[in-house]
């Protein structure tokens, strides 16, 4: 295959000009479409009619499969690890109706039931004999991790606790990215890849869904709470967690690390709609150490650039994260306060790749006109695109509400902007 879409990553990523805007859906669990938006893409680009599979099973996320990466004209591609966030592997897949109707697939170990008002609840690791994990609402379109927190012992709390989800990949889980890494190479797309343990604080793992009976500090107000008033137990945490991040990313990089262009580090959010969840004298203390050292044995022992999620209002924290060395910020929330697109690109242009900020998903994209859609599109490649330094994507998840015309004005206007 081509290796044109790769090298138009590549350009971007070195801050130069490539031939087009490169194009990211689907590559990493916060640059997805839910299932119900895949569904209408593959059938507006008349695409064989199949079930669509459910990829990252917690935001019912769908997989974009290679005809229609095609059709979009997609840059890049994921290499997920061997367990999703309820604990059990993409695999042996079965069929699934939706509760709003879709004819889905999902992986064998993909086990639910009904809660007494109707809720949806699924499994850690597909195991029925464990409390659910998740629970999807009446009406809703994907789950919400269930807190199962114990009432906390300040005499009993033990760092261990926290650490059990994080442990030295084994001979299974490398097979798995060996051979994703097998089936990736050549592929001719920019290939993003995750390992275990680089997440500090990500508040989507904290309720630690993919466990059976989580210790430890699992309530996300608790959490939040011990960021200001339990530091050192977090310190413990982190610093474990970092030792076995370590040892994880040179595992990877043994059996994968020639395919892997960038890597998802951190999905950790600092950011509200209006504000910051800490101070950035908090982030120096509490994270920075732990980004900077795995950040340099990463740059020191691989060509990944490394991936820097985090939503809202984080103008704030853009110079820390140059600092602590990401190359990357997604999903560049334009619209939460202080994150106006022309000053991100003036002040931090040169410095860190903006991957996201495309079109707004809380706002124009499921509730503005085609118009408005094409409008939006043009103005943020207009902004964002020069002289490279910019991946195109939306800002987060592309979700199920998202009407039929409006999505195909998305692609429409980025194909507009590439020349397509």
């Amino acid at each position: 295959m081509s290796t044109h879409r790769r090298q138009r990553v590549l350009d971007a990523l070195a801050h130069t000009l490539p031939d087009a805007i490169p194009v990211d859906f689907g590559s990493t669990a916060v640059t997805g479409m839910h299932v119900r938006a895949v569904a209408i893409l593959r059938e507006h680009f008349g695409l064989e009619s199949r079930r669509v599979k459910v990829c990252e099973p917690y935001q019912m996320l769908g997989e974009i499969e290679d005809d229609l990466l095609d059709a979009i004209g997609i840059d890049t591609v994921g290499l997920v690890g061997p367990s999703n966030i309820f604990g059990f592997r993409n695999q042996g897949w079965k069929p699934f109706t939706a509760p709003w109707g879709q004819e889905l697939l999902v992986p064998a170990a993909f086990e639910t039931t009904l809660d007494t008002n109707g809720d949806l609840l699924i499994f850690p690791q597909g195991d029925r004999a464990a409390p659910p994990s998740g629970r999807m609402p009446v009406g809703g379109y994907f789950f919400d991790s269930i807190v199962r927190q114990p009432p906390i012992d300040e005499e009993s709390l033990d760092p261990k606790d926290n650490l059990e989800e994080f442990a030295i990949l084994e001979a299974d889980a490398l097979a798995w990215y060996r051979q994703e890494a097998d089936r990736l190479r050549g592929c001719g797309r920019a290939v993003v890849g995750g390992v275990p343990g680089t997440g500090f604080g990500d508040i989507a793992l904290v309720p630690a869904p993919f466990l059976k009976h989580p210790k430890g500090i699992r309530d996300v107000a608790e959490w939040y709470m011990s960021t200001a008033t339990r530091q050192e137990y977090l310190h413990a945490v982190f610093e474990e967690q970092c030792r076995i991040a370590l040892r994880n990313l040179a595992l990877v990089n043994d059996v994968a690390g020639d395919v892997i262009d960038v890597l998802f580090f951190c999905g950790t959010d600092f950011g509200t709609q209006t504000s910051q969840f800490c101070s950035t004298a908090t982030f120096e203390e509490l994270y920075a150490p732990y980004y900077r050292v795995l950040n340099r044995w990463i740059h020191e022992h691989t060509a990944w650039k490394t991936f820097k999620h985090s939503c809202g209002a984080v103008l704030p924290f853009i110079e820390p994260f140059i600092e602590c060395g990401f190359d990357i910020l997604n999903p560049v929330q334009c619209s939460a306060t202080g994150m106006d697109a022309a000053t991100l690109k003036e002040r931090f242009g040169d410095r860190i790749v903006f991957w996201g900020g495309g079109v707004d998903t809380q706002g124009t994209l499921p509730f503005g006109t085609p118009a408005q859609i094409r409008d939006e599109v043009h103005r943020r490649c207009e902004i964002f695109g020069p002289g490279g330094g910019f991946v195109f994507d939306a800002i987060h998840n592309i979700q199920a509400d998202t009407p039929r015309l409006n999505l195909i004005a998305l692609i429409e206007a980025i194909r507009e902007v590439n020349g397509a």
